[in-house]
């Protein structure tokens, strides 16, 4: 092993709206005081409630991918499982995703700064 993952880190044009968004997603801290990072405009924080951490950081030239097209990749990419898509669906739109494709176990929608992310059907998971 060379190293942990500290992080995974989204490019975004603003980094504590995207945190918010996700912190409604997915539980957690915005912003908790931590040593490995420096909190400011145009960086914040997510810790998870399983221990995952994401980051924001500000891109003052940022350009959201457009799923599925190549010559915009996506840059990153988050499954969430949930037990209910439907009403996963519900709350992710109301919180600023948009919808980008349904299927039968997943679907793929767009966060706020146009990052990909899908809900995944997992019958066992648990929210918090």
């Amino acid at each position: 092993m060379i190293g942990t993952l500290q992080c995974v880190l989204l490019d975004c044009h603003y980094p504590a709206a995207l945190a918010r968004f996700y912190a409604a997603l997915l539980g957690g801290e915005i912003d908790r005081p931590d040593p490995r990072f420096v909190l400011d405009e145009d960086w914040s924080t997510l810790h998870t409630p399983t221990g995952p951490v994401l980051a924001f950081q500000r891109v003052a030239d940022f350009h959201p991918p457009q799923w599925p097209d190549p010559a915009h990749p996506q840059q990153f990419h988050l499954d969430i499982g949930v037990p209910d898509l439907d009403a996963a669906e519900r709350e992710v739109i109301a919180h600023g995703a948009a919808p980008l494709r349904r299927d039968t176990t997943w679907r793929v929608y767009a966060d706020p700064a146009g990052h990909p992310f899908c809900l995944v059907h997992e019958p066992s998971s648990s929210t918090q």
